[in-house]
């Protein structure tokens, strides 16, 4: 491992980034979002830089850099176009003891950005050390793809209720399986506010003996391409794949691979949904938008189900 994983807290802390152009811009950004304090060296500043700077989210220092403007900072960018002067800032920092990252050089860095899924505050990071940006790219794509895009909403509500979970659970293993059961509602998982999530809480708390499934129904079609990202999402979660016999095989190799998978008919899909649900499984419908029953789809609507088309 030649990197350990780390996330740091760099609230307020002072931030020294030495070069003024495109490079220097997006670690500016994700620093800012960090709430750190960031100190530009460039004789001259890119026109979003510029913007910062009139804002006064960052501090410029309109020289080229010189070793003493590493006096008092906590961490150090180099971003400049030239190697040497890089390497050199290098060195001229770890002589100090300060972290410094020189970009795309992990020869010359202390530490490494990692490719990020931001759903704040949940975060995830990838990184392969450098040695496949584009693998690492390939993955953070297929990442965004699977985690759903109110995962904000979910980390802070759920943070917000600890204590209140604590009135109800004395012991942690109740806790836990609690908001298992809560994450794999469905009206969680397609919530869109604070107060649907509040309404599907408080439910829980009333019937925390209870352990539905899920049902999601979604049109497949004819080409996979035009699945929305929800519905791949969806179909990786599912633990049950029923489908008929008009479904194209691809579409049900998209479904998680080691969910079960039965092939059914409009006659028996709800009785065999019914069964699925009532032992808390999580079932994917599959069912073609050309032949498409609408008893399927007033089912999945009476039982909290989530539909999805085709286009959607």
């Amino acid at each position: 491992m030649d990197f350990f994983p780390i996330f740091l807290k760099i609230n307020n802390k002072q931030i020294l980034v030495v070069g003024g152009g495109d490079v220097a811009c997006r670690k500016v950004d994700l620093l800012l979002k960090a709430h750190a304090n960031v100190t530009v060296v460039s004789p001259q500043l890119h026109p979003h830089l510029q913007e910062l700077l009139q804002q006064q989210l960052i501090t410029h220092i309109e020289q080229p850099y010189q070793s003493s403007q590493l006096s008092g900072a906590d961490q150090v960018w180099a971003t400049t176009d030239s190697a040497a002067l890089n390497h050199q800032i290098y060195h001229d920092a770890n002589a100090l003891k300060i972290w410094t990252n020189v970009v795309d050089d992990p020869t010359f860095c202390d530490f490494i950005t990692p490719s990020m899924v931001d759903r704040s505050p949940i975060q995830v990071a990838i990184s392969s050390g450098g040695a496949s940006p584009v693998l690492v790219r390939y993955l953070r794509e297929r990442l965004e793809t699977y985690l759903p895009q109110n995962l904000s909403l979910l980390a802070s509500f759920s943070g917000e209720q600890r204590q209140r979970i604590k009135q109800h659970f004395t012991t942690v293993d109740e806790r836990r399986k609690f908001w298992e059961q809560f994450f794999r509602l469905s009206v969680v998982e397609n919530a869109h506010t604070t107060e649907e999530l509040e309404v599907a809480f408080q439910q829980l708390l009333t019937e925390k003996n209870q352990c539905g499934g899920s049902i999601y129904l979604i049109e497949t079609g004819h080409d996979p391409e035009l699945l929305s990202l929800k519905a791949l999402r969806l179909m990786q979660q599912s633990e049950y794949v029923l489908y008929h016999d008009d479904v194209a095989d691809v579409f049900v190799d998209l479904c998680r691979r080691d969910a079960d998978r039965e092939r059914c008919d409009h006659k028996n899909i709800q009785a065999l949904t019914e069964n699925l649900t009532q032992q808390g499984v999580r079932v994917c419908i599959l069912a073609t938008k050309d032949n498409h029953r609408p008893g399927i789809k007033k089912y999945c609507a009476s039982h909290n189900g989530i539909f999805v088309p085709i286009f959607g």
